[in-house]
């Protein structure tokens, strides 16, 4: 019997570490992260893992008894409002399956230096938010097959990972469409998310629909860096209005309500009137977003669905019921008064 035609549980490391050309502690340290290798060897090892269907004795272990009973919640950061109705989806399915939750951050400038804080090893599955990941580690976890589900992002072609997050386009361009038809904007200012961040990506293709179906140019002088950050998108308006040769708009995407908070500030800091003479809308409608001068107009996103199903989806991976099914849950428009409207 060849190495290729074995069942999965009689694959060794050496199996694997024969296979790819490399030394088993190079198995060993990839698999439990321990340290990085070149792109090239990550690549082949990937392959081979995915190829022999190993999974390592210790994991194959935890799964099989589930002896943590933790699962792990992989965020980008903390400091946003965001995260709050996410965290009570979370919890409220965590606790009522007697499971503990570990929340750790994991940075970009880290990602070189240090492993994840959390996965196979301390852990019996993961809810990995956006894109604090990068393809080839979700790579490496599908292919020693621990259990995970992405939040606010879908997956790479190639792997088959279950998946919520909420609809982007169409609301977006519902969104820009109500400016243009009924306050007359035709110069709308938008503030990016986080580069590469899917729902920034997604909001961004809504927002070129809306101005390209009626007619209007788009003008790279009005996409802004708001990094979905409260402090971020204030300094970034309030340096572009001190530019005497900024360029005139007329209303705002702010990308989220957080970064709302921060164009209200620099808009009122420079005197300009909102909505009279500037609209300004934003996404999510986190609880603060009523209670914002203005109100604000924003888009309502079931945020705690998105965190109640996915880790449904989760235990549904820890009790053996395959999925790779993409949640895309519905959005719907609030409209107040900040984009000139009189609710």
């Amino acid at each position: 019997m060849t190495t290729m035609s074995r069942r999965s549980s009689s694959v060794t490391i050496r199996d694997v570490a024969r296979k790819a050309g490399v030394s088993v502690a190079t198995v060993s340290r990839y698999i439990n992260q321990n340290t990085t290798v070149s792109p090239e060897v990550s690549q082949r090892l990937d392959a081979v893992l995915s190829e022999m269907k190993y999974v390592p004795h210790a994991a194959a272990r935890n799964l099989a008894s589930r002896k943590t009973r933790v699962i792990g919640l992989l965020l980008n950061n903390l400091h946003n409002d965001f995260f709050v109705p996410l965290l009570n989806g979370v919890e409220a399915v965590v606790g009522q399956k007697g499971y503990n939750l570990i929340i750790a951050t994991y940075h970009a400038s880290s990602r070189k230096e240090m492993p994840p804080p959390i996965g196979p090893h301390n852990t019996d599955g993961l809810l990995i938010y956006s894109d604090t990941l990068f393809d080839e580690n979700l790579a490496h976890l599908n292919s020693i097959g621990f259990p995970m589900v992405l939040i606010h992002r879908t997956p790479p072609p190639s792997l088959h990972i279950p998946s919520v997050t909420v609809e982007n386009i169409k609301i977006t361009f519902a969104l820009m469409e109500h400016l243009i038809k009924i306050h007359g904007k035709r110069r709308i200012l938008f503030l990016r998310g986080p580069i590469l961040q899917e729902d920034s990506l997604r909001r961004e293709v809504g927002y070129k629909s809306a101005l390209e179906a009626y007619g209007l140019p788009f003008d790279e002088k009005l996409i802004l860096n708001g990094d979905f950050d409260r402090e971020v998108a204030y300094r970034t308006l309030n340096e572009f209005l001190e530019d005497p040769q900024h360029v005139e708009f007329d209303a705002v995407f702010t990308g989220d309500d957080d970064a709302a908070i921060g164009v209200l500030r620099a808009l009122q800091q420079h005197n300009i009137p909102t909505p009279e003479k500037i609209a300004v809308i934003g996404f999510d409608d986190l609880a603060f977003a009523p209670f914002l001068y203005p109100p604000l107009t924003t888009v309502r996103a079931p945020t705690e669905s998105v965190g109640r199903i996915a880790t449904e989806r989760l235990f549904g991976l820890l009790d053996n019921q395959p999925s790779d099914e993409a949640v895309i849950l519905p959005t719907e428009i609030i409209f107040r008064r900040s984009c000139g409207c009189n609710n």
